[in-house]
């Protein structure tokens, strides 16, 4: 199973699969589905590498084999 993460709005919402991945006011990182354990990996590990990191200018669409 692959999981494919794509940017909605760079730093506030992302797309996880099927499920909507958004920063609520307090900023954390919520969805209203629960994210399976391999797609919580995956965006957490999205998180690290692109999300915080400064040098990306804008955020790429990424897909984690799972």
């Amino acid at each position: 199973m692959s999981i494919k993460i794509k940017p909605i709005t760079d730093h506030e919402s992302y797309k996880v699969n099927n499920n909507i991945v958004f920063k609520d006011g307090l900023g954390n990182w919520n969805c209203k589905n629960d994210l399976s354990h391999k797609e919580r990996q995956a965006f957490n590990q999205y998180e690290s590498i692109v999300i915080k990191n400064p040098r990306f200018k804008k955020h790429t669409k990424a897909t984690y084999k799972g």
